[in-house]
């Protein structure tokens, strides 16, 4: 689903060059689900970012679901980010003038699909995350985790191959952020491969691969807290 081969992202000021990723490789198979972990300013969001399209890279190889990447122009990523390409974020990014159903609506009209085939898909996703009784409902009648679900039935309208979730349940308590993760277990079950971010060992846990960030660079073992160097070094990566 993902291959990436030594992928470098370096952001540049007049003074200051970062390696925000530093040759990374690596490979998420279809169907896996794995965890991106590492301390903070490690190249994480970066990641997110270049494997979801949202962002360039300055040099390597990128292949998302067979297709090199690397030399495509804005349109054609836009056309693969919105068919392949599903985001969950720590922060929902829900409109908050529009209602669920609305929220959710909104890729969908990027695709042309009319208002009928666009209703069922958006009921069928809201059933699967278990809203449908809040299609009315605006975010600010919702908890944390029932936002969290409207933003994962966003992700799922599209009927993306690949979930990029970045600290999905960061903003939840223990019980919410365990529910949230069961129903992203079930997404994975059902055969979307989903690449997570998450500070939380045990959430990591219950990933089937947990793949670690250090200076930009995937690394074989955990980061030791508090490295010194190489925490400083990665504080100023991201």
């Amino acid at each position: 689903m993902l291959t990436m081969n030594r992928v470098s992202k370096i952001y540049r000021t007049d003074s200051v060059e970062t390696h925000a990723l530093s040759e990374i490789d690596l490979e998420v198979q279809a169907g896996e689900f794995v965890a991106l972990m590492g301390p903070s300013g490690c190249g994480k969001t970066t990641f997110l970012n270049v494997a979801g399209l949202l962002d360039t890279f300055d040099s390597g190889i990128y292949l998302l679901d067979g297709v090199d990447v690397s030399g495509l122009h804005d349109s054609a990523m836009s056309r693969i980010r919105n068919q392949k390409i599903g985001f969950i974020f720590q922060s929902f990014n829900l409109i908050p003038d529009l209602n669920v159903f609305d929220n959710v609506d909104v890729p969908l009209r990027y695709r042309g699909l009319g208002a009928g085939e666009r209703r069922r898909i958006i009921e069928e996703v809201l059933e699967k995350v278990g809203l449908s009784a809040r299609r009315k409902h605006y975010p600010s009648q919702l908890s944390g985790g029932q936002q969290q679900r409207v933003a994962i039935a966003r992700a799922l309208a599209g009927r993306p191959r690949l979930i990029l979730a970045d600290e999905p349940t960061g903003n939840l308590d223990s019980a919410m952020a365990g529910e949230i993760l069961f129903l992203l277990e079930q997404i994975n079950r059902e055969g979307t491969t989903i690449v997570m971010v998450t500070h939380d060992p045990r959430l990591a846990a219950r990933a089937r691969r947990t793949v670690y960030l250090l200076d930009g660079r995937t690394v074989s073992a955990p980061p030791e807290a508090g490295t010194g160097a190489d925490l400083a070094s990665a504080q100023a990566a991201d």
